[in-house]
């Protein structure tokens, strides 16, 4: 009897010990999320599974180009993933296709290279919008399927959950970015 009450408060430490590790780490460091839809592809498909560095953000601001999953402001229950377009204090304009970017290095725009959408898509939409402080302009690598800035308008920085940090299913995908 003494053995098994032994072997059963060994369980016990090993399970607790193990929660005191994970917990922490899922909940304020790293967390999974499943890509829903056809809204980043080419380079994020429907089922994919990641990895969100949610702690990076804390440290440095997001970056344009940057992949995030962030709280839908519309219905922060729902998760999102994205592009960054557009930083604070900017302004973004789409216009024939394309997308501008005016800021305080580039006052007569720049035009984005988006050598992630694939050939043959384009920006639709005519939008001219001025980011605040805290806010982000944010849109899918999939333009002609995508729910993002051009509908709902700018992303809040409080809703920003992380960066995508590992593409770790299916293992033939497997990317760290």
């Amino acid at each position: 009897m003494k053995k098994v009450l032994i072997f059963i408060w060994e369980i016990v430490k090993v399970v607790v010990i193990s929660l005191a590790i994970i917990i922490p780490i899922r909940y304020y460091l790293i967390q999974p999320f499943f890509v829903k839809g056809a809204s980043m592809q080419p380079n994020f498909d429907n089922g994919q599974y990641l990895v969100i560095n949610e702690i990076g953000y804390r440290f440095e601001n997001p970056m344009r180009r940057d992949v995030i999953v962030f709280k839908y402001p519309k219905d922060p229950s729902q998760y999102y993933i994205k592009r960054i377009i557009g930083l604070p204090n900017e302004t973004i304009e789409v216009k024939n296709g394309q997308v501008t970017v005016y800021n305080i290095d580039f006052p007569e725009g720049v035009t984005l290279d988006e050598s992630y959408i694939s050939e043959g898509i384009f920006t639709q939409g005519n939008i001219f919008v001025k980011l605040d402080e805290n806010e982000y302009f944010v849109l899918g690598d999939n333009r002609s399927a995508s729910s993002d800035s051009r509908q709902w308008g700018t992303l809040a920085k409080e809703y920003i959950i992380g960066k995508v940090w590992v593409r770790a299913w299916p293992f033939d995908t497997f990317t760290v970015f």
